[in-house]
């Protein structure tokens, strides 16, 4: 079962990711874009990167590379970072956006169906009973300096992946709530994580008792 979790995460994954990227650089380009930032533009989304991530796991979970992958803490902080994107479309974004065709299909693999499927699978196979409050700022690294990113490139770029990171349009404070409430969201879901893999792996017998 979660071989086929395995395998079924990294097919959506890759598939939504190459096809949301032929879609979104000809797109990107007729807006105006060269292919050079098309190709950031791209790679600038949190979705994007998140689910990059979810497939490198899947990998590392069926062929053992790479290895950084395998690491449980490792696994966990994925598993936030993904329900964090899922929850933040779904709050967020879902309703001001509406695309159509193979853009919809990617929208709903990306966001829905990829976190599922490896939230899923890290209930299933990914915990082991190993994460503590030490994690907790190792996870928080990742979002704080993608949001870091965002918001360094974004005078340059004159834009922002996200409307709630756009200082133009809403104004610091407003960017500053949006970014708090999200981190803090973030860290509330990385202590439940800690909490649900110690749940699942005291549920589980030991290795002693097993070969009882």
């Amino acid at each position: 079962m979660t071989k086929i979790l395995n395998i079924a995460g990294l097919v959506v994954g890759l598939l939504a990711l190459v096809v949301q990227f032929t879609l979104t650089i000809p797109a990107s380009m007729e807006a105006g874009r060269s292919l050079v930032g098309s190709i950031v533009h791209y790679f600038s989304y949190f979705t994007i990167l998140t689910n990059i991530l979810v497939v490198l796991v899947h990998l590392a979970a069926l062929s053992g590379a790479p290895r950084f992958f395998k690491k449980a803490s490792v696994r966990a902080g994925v598993a936030v970072a993904i329900l964090l994107v899922g929850l933040v479309y779904w709050l967020l974004l879902s309703a001001i956006w509406e695309p159509k065709g193979l853009f919809l299909i990617c929208d709903v693999a990306l966001h829905y169906v990829a976190p599922a499927l490896y939230l899923v699978w890290w209930l299933l196979a990914g915990t082991d009973g190993s994460l503590s409050w030490r994690h907790l700022p190792l996870w928080l690294a990742y979002p704080l300096l993608y949001v870091t990113y965002v918001l360094v490139r974004a005078p340059i770029a004159g834009e922002v992946p996200y409307y709630f990171l756009d200082a133009r349009l809403n104004g610091w404070p407003s960017v500053l709530v949006y970014l708090a409430v999200i981190l803090l969201t973030f860290a509330f879901l990385g202590r439940i994580a800690m909490l649900v893999d110690r749940l699942i792996a005291s549920g589980k017998p030991s290795r002693a008792n097993a070969a009882v």
